[in-house]
């Protein structure tokens, strides 16, 4: 059965719109699910963090004596499950086996298989010790992994479970689009109904102009013109100069700079965007736009127009040329059309933008390849070492693995990095923004650098008071002062002291100091530090394993909670970066 066209119209919008909301459903679904795990698995990481807090605090070390953390277990969910598992896959302590010892060896738990590599893992299964299903939490602090669990029972699955509201939402929405499709393909088939038969009357040159009726729509309005334009045509061909005074007023308000040439070089039309870039491109300024014609800048686009004319009227292709200029910093895009009459049109088009827009993504193209090219090389020579020579030792295999596994670690840092500042650059409204406690910020900072302040005999002077809060995107926050923390305890030198200050405040803005007294920046390095991948050491940097990238991300969190960021060298030593930060977005 053939199918009117007004209802394929609505069976093709209606497929159209139906798979665009399944997408739209499953997108949600999907981010609201992982935003879920992650906030729970966020829980389970506080759970496991003041567990290895208890443990360290109390030296609880030797396995006898991890029973002592039973006194930790009313202050936790009753229900909450503790192991403690050392690398080798033993389970020192278990609060869930009743006391009964576990000789399974555990390292290959999906969880602590996931921690071991990454620092974190999680996991949802059955359990043969309880014979409970659990989510299980793992986290790796020194030589033990703290693992916590919790029964994956009801309440465990609906916090993880996405909310239905939007797919609600959705069929609402899906079932008024189904109405108003209805209504508008009734309108606009009528139309093209309208427009069919009127085509086929004028095929058959017996157009009947008084009984062709559209309905009062703005396609029924396009229908009723194209009907007395054609009566227009057929009367007279006054309808062609009005068509061309459109064209040049299209033209003149076009961004582009166009110029149309009659067969002979004369001039027939240039906008002003013509005659402006020609000026940029030319040495002397000129009004005439047919000097084009006669500029040294342009004998390529001569001799293209010399060889293709006069053209072919039987030919099926138009003659095109077309290059790029560049002058004072500019870029141009310069096209030639050589039309069947011979008469030609120039075009100049000021890429400048799209042209530097290109050229900074194929150096950071570039870079990251460059910044790739290190550790992946370093993994596979390690790697290789290890496949191709069996009568490694031991201890020699396990330094090849450490080395291979930093470079690995480096090479996901550097990842990460270039998804955040792509992030932070291409998709700022994807990042969440509430109220942030800037103290607590910089002690999670001051927290999770302990080891490496503490290896570095680095100290930190908080001076950041509470109740300093900005509207903003947390982990853009975090990554302001993590990475100026980072930087410092690299570069700044053994045994300096870090000092962290909200030194002023108006209205709108926070004003803070960062500021170490260790070795400083040379002044000549000052103005780049922030650009990505730059490195005022190279050696060093790539020792340390910096991406080249922290900087340019603190730059841009900064500029995301609409601050300034810059960097001098203090007359008592040291380097310090000044930055503002908006009270509100």
């Amino acid at each position: 059965m053939r199918l009117s066209y007004r209802k394929k119209l609505f069976f093709y919008f209606l497929i159209v719109f139906a798979v665009f909301a399944a997408i739209v459903v499953f997108v949600q679904q999907n981010r609201e699910r992982t935003f879920r795990n992650d906030e729970f698995k966020r829980g389970m990481d506080v759970y496991a963090t003041l567990i290895s807090k208890y443990i360290a605090e109390n030296h609880l070390t030797a396995p006898d004596s991890m029973s002592r953390l039973d006194s930790l277990l009313p202050l936790l969910p009753r229900d909450l499950r503790i192991s403690i598992i050392d690398r080798r896959g033993n389970v020192l302590f278990d609060n869930g086996s009743d006391g009964k010892p576990i000789v399974e060896n555990h390292l290959s738990r999906p969880e602590i298989a996931q921690a071991l590599i990454r620092g974190g893992g999680s996991h949802i299964r059955h359990s043969a010790t309880t014979g409970k299903t659990y989510y299980y939490y793992a986290r790796l602090f020194g030589n033990d992994f703290v693992r916590v669990a919790l029964p994956y029972d009801n309440a465990a699955k609906l916090s993880l479970k996405a909310d239905d509201f939007f797919l609600y939402f959705m069929l609402l929405l899906f079932f008024v689009a189904l109405i108003s499709l209805l209504y508008l393909s009734d309108r606009f088939g009528k139309a093209v109904s309208g427009l069919r038969d009127f085509l086929v009357s004028t095929e058959n040159n017996r157009p009947d102009f008084d009984k062709v009726r559209f309905p009062d729509t703005e396609l029924g309005e396009i229908g009723n013109r194209i009907v007395t334009n054609y009566r227009l045509l057929r009367e007279s061909r006054n309808l062609l100069d009005t068509e061309r005074e459109k064209l040049i007023r299209h033209f003149h308000y076009s961004d582009e700079g166009i110029c149309i040439f009659s067969p002979d070089g004369d001039k027939i039309y240039a906008n002003s965007h013509f005659i402006q870039h020609l000026n940029t491109i030319l040495d002397e300024p000129t009004s005439d736009a047919t000097a084009i014609l006669r500029a040294k800048d342009f004998g390529d686009l001569r001799e293209f127009l010399q060889r293709h004319r006069p053209v072919n009227p039987q030919s099926a292709s138009i003659p095109i040329y077309e290059t790029k200029l560049t002058r004072e910093g500019r870029h141009f895009a310069v096209r030639l059309l050589i039309f069947n009459d011979n008469s030609f049109e120039i075009t100049l088009d000021n890429i400048t933008a799209q042209e530097k827009n290109r050229l900074l993504k194929q150096e950071m193209t570039n870079n990251i390849a460059h910044e790739l090219k290190t550790p992946v090389t370093s993994i596979r020579g390690y790697l290789e070492t290890l496949l191709q020579q069996h009568e490694i030792s031991p201890d020699k295999q396990r330094f090849f693995l450490d080395r291979a596994y930093t470079q690995a670690l480096r090479l996901s840092d550097l990842i990460r990095d270039v998804a955040l500042i792509t992030k932070i650059e291409e998709a700022t409204d994807l990042f969440e923004r509430k109220p942030v406690d800037l103290k607590q910020v910089v002690e999670e900072v001051i927290a999770d650098h302990k080891n490496t302040l503490d290896a570095h005999r680095v100290q930190i002077v908080d001076r950041i008071s509470r109740g300093t809060t900005v509207e903003g995107n947390h982990t853009l926050l975090y990554s302001i002062f993590w990475n100026l923390t980072d930087n410092a305890v690299n570069y700044a030198g053994e045994g300096v002291t870090i000092t962290i200050e909200q030194y002023a405040e108006d209205d709108d803005f926070y004003y803070f100091s960062f500021h170490d007294n260790g070795c400083g920046v040379p002044e000549a390095d000052l103005e780049k530090i922030f650009v990505r991948f730059y490195r005022v050491d190279e050696g060093r940097s790539r020792k340390n394993g910096g991406s080249g990238l922290g900087l340019s991300i603190v730059r841009n969190s900064v500029l995301y909670h609409k601050g300034r960021i810059s960097a001098k060298n203090r007359k008592e030593g040291g380097l310090e970066f000044l930055f503002s930060l908006a009270k509100k977005s």
